[in-house]
């Protein structure tokens, strides 16, 4: 049969197998989670892009009203800032001042806590007189007294924290009643824009929230979608470095396979001569030899006559010295 014919019955059949190969369950799986991500992408940027919008029109809208009560308020805003800046500080030290008073109310009460358990700890040691005191009833009272001195610690950062927070809020609060006696007519003036203002602000802030959590939303969308990608790609790889292997594995022999026998033979072949061979191999061997050792002499003395001739006379007829070879041309041929 045709080489090249059992070469294309190997491939087709190598096909029909891949065709009929199941396929990997990593696979579906990764799809699922492909085009889960590209719903959640187009999702996100849908909504992102709606909210950016909504957040540009605020801003948009912000911007026309407020320049229309600057013009209808006039000087009165400009002079009544210095108040609104101080009243927007000491909000912000309001602010401050009550994270500080609650993270020190906490600091109390853990200390109370740690204190009950030392004490909790003494009364049980002294009530049960059978009662030993071991090393592990030793290293609980270490701990306990351990976190009586931590809480200690903390209580004492918090209470000076929340001093000085509760006079930088005293210093801002009296520096913004000192600034509404004083601005007390242009503050009433200019109050229907700053009141715009912070309602806008406030709004805008709100949309800005929505904008943020729609792009992280969209950033860990995208995120999975990379993933699922370098997945399937790897998934893809390993599967064709498997049909690979297996196709080296199971091919038939190329054109010219049939050959490498032949090879072997002529490689391992090793001559076993006979006796008949072996002797005509001796005779021959002998009658080159003589033939060998006459053509030695008789070069030898064409050399002796020639320079002897030489001596005699100084011109050598061309003829002679062209024949001088033949004999040696015919002892070759007897050989």
């Amino acid at each position: 049969m045709d080489p090249l014919q059992n070469e294309n019955d190997c491939e087709e059949d190598s096909q029909c197998a891949e065709e009929e190969e199941e396929v990997d369950p990593r696979i579906q799986g990764e799809l699922e989670k492909l085009n889960q991500s590209t719903d959640d992408i187009n999702r996100w940027e849908s909504e992102l892009e709606d909210c950016r919008q909504r957040f540009r029109a605020v801003l948009v809208e912000a911007t026309v009203k407020l320049d229309e009560q600057v013009k209808k308020i006039g000087r009165a805003v400009d002079d009544s800032k210095p108040y609104w800046e101080a009243r927007k500080v000491a909000r912000q030290a309001q602010i401050e001042a009550q994270k500080a008073t609650q993270e020190f109310q906490r600091a109390v009460e853990i200390l109370r806590a740690a204190k009950e358990t030392i004490a909790l700890a003494e009364e049980r040691l002294l009530e049960e007189d059978s009662r030993q005191f071991d090393s592990a009833w030793q290293e609980m009272l270490n701990h306990a007294t351990q976190r009586v001195m931590e809480a200690e610690q903390a209580r004492t950062r918090s209470e000076a924290e929340h001093r000085k927070t509760a006079a930088n809020y005293n210093s801002c609060i009296s520096h913004m009643r000192q600034l509404e006696k004083k601005l007390k007519r242009t503050i009433n003036k200019s109050r229907p824009y700053f009141e715009l203002k912070a309602k806008y602000y406030l709004q805008l802030e709100q949309l800005k929230r929505h904008v943020d959590e729609r792009q992280a939303k969209l950033v860990v969308a995208k995120a999975e979608y990379r993933s699922a990608l370098r997945n399937l790609e790897s998934i893809s790889e390993e599967i064709h470095a498997q049909r690979r292997s297996l196709a080296m594995g199971t091919r038939g022999q190329g054109v010219g396979a049939e050959g490498d026998g032949g090879n072997e033979d002529i490689a391992n072949f090793k001559m076993e001569s006979d006796g008949l061979s072996s002797d005509r191999a001796e005779g021959a061997e002998a009658t080159l030899e003589a033939g060998l050792n006459k053509l030695t002499l008789t070069v030898a003395q064409k050399q002796d006559e020639d320079s002897g001739d030489e001596e005699d006379a100084p011109y050598v007829n061309s003829e002679i010295s062209s024949s001088g070879p033949a004999p040696t041309i015919l002892l070759l041929n007897s050989v």
